[in-house]
């Protein structure tokens, strides 16, 4: 259920709500908006219900949640979350972009992608030192080797970095150089790990899982924000259909909706969802005109020497023009990049 505070309400009144709700084993999630406070509760709803909330001072309304992910909807905080790292925005009317190899491989090359993102305008670099991959015979990625890779590009470039964690053993590896975790689809409804990352104050993007309805990818964005962490970001990354002409089917419509249902920041990924670099610009453009507020692609200095993904990869030499693209229609829908 949601608590409405009125607008005069005070702090005494918001933690009095706050204590008589964890009273009864539930718990409470405090969103402050510009004119209200909303207070989120989970927990029994026969317990609840029983509580005499409407009747305790400073409380306006008391509001039902229908749908099974609460913190995350814009039921709960209808103002758009804005999720800051490193100087960058994301969220709000802030557009990001996130560029960068699929795997982090040598230092030169990763020195060298980090160098063709800030020289694009790019605001993230992405690269991945832990890789899911469905052979266990191709490469697994370089580990904290390629984590300390990562974090030499960010110190040349100034560009926080946003990395893949599949286990929550690498958890304290990767939160000690990551600025942002990611949490690939294979991994989205691994709820462990959702639950650890959600403990820690670093923002998590989550991927959709391949198969993955709206909702759960929104319930397991609940899982994290259920754990006190509020920074997250949502990436559409295709979904498996009987569609055979592209590596995934982009679900383009998913980002209206989920913008409409959450106050979560959303960013495409057209990279994996087409497996097809000609493709990149033209679906990411889709993805601003409907509404995204980033987009995450790969590049890569040489694509045909890459170790994993590189048909999809841009080449870094054709990175620019495809930023600036991006942008220009991006400021031309109202965003503020960065």
């Amino acid at each position: 259920m949601m608590v409405i505070m009125h607008e005069s309400a005070t702090t005494e009144q918001v933690a009095g709500v706050v204590s008589r709700v964890e009273a009864v084993g539930a718990s409470a999630h405090v969103s402050v908006g510009e004119r209200v406070t909303v207070i989120g509760v989970l927990g029994d709803r026969e317990e609840l219900t029983a509580l005499p909330l409407e009747a305790m001072p400073g409380v306006e309304r008391v509001v039902a949640i229908l749908k099974p992910y609460k913190l995350v909807s814009r039921e709960f905080h209808p103002a758009d979350t804005v999720v800051e790292v490193g100087g960058v925005r994301i969220g709000g009317g802030h557009f990001c972009l996130i560029a960068g190899p699929c795997s982090v491989e040598t230092s030169e090359q990763v020195l060298a992608a980090g160098r063709a993102v800030k020289a694009a305008g790019g605001h993230v670099l992405r690269g991945g030192a832990y890789k899911p991959r469905t052979s266990p015979y191709a490469f697994q990625g370089l580990g904290v080797e390629g984590l300390r890779m990562l974090a030499a590009a960010r110190e040349e470039t100034g560009l926080p970095i946003v990395t893949e964690l599949m286990d929550p053993r690498d958890l304290d590896d990767v939160y000690e150089y990551a600025d942002i975790i990611q949490i690939g689809a294979r991994n989205m409804q691994n709820f462990q790990l959702l639950a650890e990352v959600g403990r820690r104050d670093k923002p998590v993007l989550i991927k959709r899982g391949l198969s993955a309805t709206i909702e759960e990818w929104l319930m397991a964005a609940e899982y994290v924000v259920k754990e006190g962490n509020r920074d997250v970001i949502l990436c559409e990354r295709g979904i498996r259909t009987f569609e055979t002409a592209t590596r995934n089917t982009l679900d383009i419509g998913a980002v209206a909706v989920v913008k409409l249902a959450s106050h979560l920041p959303v960013v495409v990924d057209p990279s994996h969802a087409t497996g097809r670099p000609e493709l990149v610009l033209p679906l990411s453009l889709a993805a601003v005109a409907a509404g995204a507020d980033g987009v995450m692609v790969e590049t890569h200095p040489n694509p045909e020497q890459a170790l994993c993904d590189g048909p999809q990869s841009l080449p870094t030499s054709a990175l620019a023009e495809y930023a600036a693209r991006t942008r220009e229609l991006a400021a031309w829908c109202g965003k503020t990049l960065g």
